[in-house]
């Protein structure tokens, strides 16, 4: 008689699994601790330690902002006249000096909003730690991902100024191609790391290039 499998249990297990490991992480608790509204403002900060550009900057603009961990860290360390600006579809719980729209990024409305709130100036450091829901279809979430990137160096080539920074999450094997030559096209100085911060087991990199 063969064995009945209960896909039900087998999907609670793994959620259980992924809650335990994610609530014994050193950056969970350690954000706890330091009021980070997520583990991945660490991300931010390894960056920053490895390439040092949040103290210069003045015009900042977070893609896919929500909860906010990225706006913190942006606030936390750079100037007091610094213009913070975070965009997502979901809502952000108000953040002290940092400004928020909520809005699809792949609408056509969004550079209008975002160039009208910096007054038409050109943003010195675009940031995007976004990455797409999981369908558990490979050629799928590679092409939401691929898609994803896509759009913000788009963004980036209208909105970004010569020489501002560009902070984008990729995924390793993602950048292939013509999304390569659209990179190398706009961008230059162009880096690729991985923060301590980032587990072990993603195939998560950042991009960390300028505008040409």
């Amino acid at each position: 008689m063969r064995k009945r499998i209960n896909y039900n249990s087998q999907k609670k297990d793994l959620s259980n699994r992924w809650l335990n490991r994610h609530h014994n992480d050193e950056f969970y608790k350690q954000s706890k601790i330091d009021g980070y509204r997520s583990r991945s403002s660490y991300k931010l900060i390894q960056i920053n330690e490895k390439f040092n550009f949040l103290s210069s900057r003045f015009r900042i603009l977070d893609l896919g902002c929500s909860p906010g961990g990225w706006l913190q860290v942006a606030r936390k360390y750079t100037k007091k006249e610094t213009k913070i600006l975070g965009v997502d579809i979901l809502d952000l719980k108000k953040i002290p000096n940092v400004s928020f729209l909520k809005n699809d990024i792949f609408e056509d409305d969004t550079i209008i909003k975002i160039t009208e709130f910096f007054n038409k100036e050109k943003i010195d450091l675009m940031m995007s730690d976004m990455s797409p829901n999981s369908s558990g279809n490979k050629k799928l979430d590679h092409l939401r991902i691929i898609n994803l990137v896509e759009r913000v160096l788009e963004l980036a080539n209208s909105i970004l100024s010569k020489n501002g920074i560009l902070i984008s999450k990729i995924f390793q094997g993602g950048a292939q191609g013509n999304l390569i030559k659209e990179m190398k096209k706009n961008l230059h100085s162009i880096n690729y790391f991985k923060p301590k911060a980032s587990r072990k087991e993603s195939r998560e990199v950042y991009l960390i290039a300028k505008k040409k």
